[in-house]
């Protein structure tokens, strides 16, 4: 008993304080997230693009924008995906933040679509990622798509 009491105990405290993840695996996406659907954020470069598709969803290899790198203007890919994603009500001040994270003159004479993708397993051994449009950032503005439903702008994993 004591020998099973003591086991418990150090995985309680092992555990317990990593809200139930134990290093080495569960830290790592690869081993416990390995076949969830997964969302991040990304930039397109829609300059180009007709008005009229502008809000349409797209998959990854159909897709007819470039994708702008964040890390150009020296914002980090993580943290600007977790504040796309996880952003759960999109004030005023929110998307002013979003805009200003590249800089005052990013976007002069460009218009971004920043969207979330988002993959998922298909069968065993395919993955579909669709690229849904978010919010499009242009020079003297952003629009939210007027398409989504309020839930839409909800965060996502």
């Amino acid at each position: 008993m004591k020998v099973i009491g003591a086991s418990l105990l150090v995985y309680a405290l092992l555990v317990a304080p990593h809200e139930g993840e134990f290093w080495p695996f569960s830290i790592y996406p690869m081993f416990s997230q390995a076949g969830n659907p997964w969302t991040r954020a990304m930039i397109l470069d829609v300059t180009s693009k007709p008005d009229a598709e502008l809000w349409e969803r797209q998959l990854l290899d159909k897709r007819d924008s470039d994708v702008v790198a964040v890390s150009d203007y020296g914002v980090d890919q993580i943290d600007f995906s977790n504040f796309v994603v996880k952003t759960r009500d999109w004030t005023p001040s929110r998307l002013s933040a979003l805009k200003e994270m590249f800089g005052t003159s990013a976007i002069s004479g460009e218009r971004w679509m920043v969207t979330k993708v988002r993959g998922e397993l298909v069968g065993r051994d395919s993955v579909s990622i669709e690229i849904s449009p978010y919010i499009l950032l242009t020079p003297d503005s952003t629009y939210l798509n007027p398409n989504l439903s309020e839930s839409d702008y909800g965060g996502q994993n």
